[in-house]
């Protein structure tokens, strides 16, 4: 049997970079669906079921598809529960609790401190002192471009509990993901991650999600744009490539990428005229590009 081919480094980035950029825009979509009143567990639950179905169909067109082992069962459901329950469920309602998408964030922007400490005590990852320097060089780059005005929600604290809950929830799914990745390619995982995830998410979309349903607002098209764009691009894609990115670079490098979503979401915020940067967000959004390249930099006698 051959080995396996790995990918260059620089297409790992690239598609690394892709996701986040992906995942940036979601906030945009996903704003815009919180904005016209659309129950979170409804977009939520219709935004997974369907990327699951997208790859559930894409695995089957090229013959994919690869059946859980016995031993893996209870990783997969361990990975679905991470992420996307716990995961979308607390981002989502801590962005809308918090009334503050800059000190949501930055909470979020927190991910690679724990997930260095996962990466070393899990999967015995090496991580230099450039590499750390890096990572703080970024997080400091994030909290610059990050920092805004804005009002604090009447349940701050209960906001920032959830994305706090939601940044460990990342951590224990990239662990998970990491584990897996010897064995199944990125979208078997996602498409399992995903068609389980809608089941556990299934209880509280008929709960919650279907709430005061009117056929003519849920089925709008002004609805339904932003929730193909979730599920198809931000979803299916986005995750697919991510998984790549957590087996190729680790779960302690890898977690370095997402936390620049914040300030990919404020450079498209930018493009589109939807808001303004600054001198010192400028400033932080070079730190941070600086602190990714420091991240990922190895010596050649390592």
């Amino acid at each position: 049997m051959s080995p396996k081919v790995q990918p260059s480094k620089t297409l790992v980035y690239i598609a690394s970079m892709f996701a986040i950029l992906l995942w940036g825009m979601s906030y945009i979509w996903t704003d815009r669906l919180i904005g016209q009143g659309i129950p979170i567990f409804y977009f939520v639950f219709v935004r997974i079921f369907m990327a699951g179905i997208i790859l559930f169909l894409f695995n089957t067109a090229y013959a994919r598809i690869k059946r859980i082992q016995k031993q893996d069962l209870g990783k997969f459901l361990l990975l679905a529960f991470f992420e996307p329950f716990i995961y979308f469920i607390c981002e989502t309602f801590g962005l809308k609790l918090t009334g503050s998408p800059t000190i949501s964030a930055m909470v979020i922007a927190t991910i690679p401190i724990f997930s260095i400490g996962a990466g070393i005590a899990f999967f015995k990852e090496k991580i230099s002192i450039l590499n750390v320097v890096g990572i703080g060089l970024s997080l400091v780059g994030i909290v610059l471009v990050a920092m805004a005005k804005g009002e604090l929600g009447e349940h701050f604290i209960w906001g920032i509990a959830l994305l706090l809950i939601a940044v460990i929830a990342e951590v224990g799914h990239a662990s998970i993901t990491k584990s897996l990745s010897g064995n199944y390619s990125s979208q078997t995982i996602v498409m399992y991650q995903f068609l389980i995830g809608s089941v556990y998410l299934l209880p509280l979309f008929l709960w919650k999600g279907l709430d005061g349903f009117d056929y003519e607002v849920y089925f709008d098209g002004d609805v339904w744009y932003p929730i193909i764009c979730l599920a198809v691009l931000c979803s299916s894609l986005a995750f697919s490539l991510w998984v790549s990115t957590i087996k190729n670079l680790g779960v302690a490098k890898s977690s370095i990428f997402s936390a620049l979503i914040p300030v990919a979401s404020a450079m498209i915020a930018w493009a589109i005229g939807h808001e303004m940067l600054n001198d010192r967000q400028w400033f932080g959004i070079a730190l941070s590009t600086l602190g990714v390249i420091l991240s990922q930099y190895t010596s050649k006698k390592a």
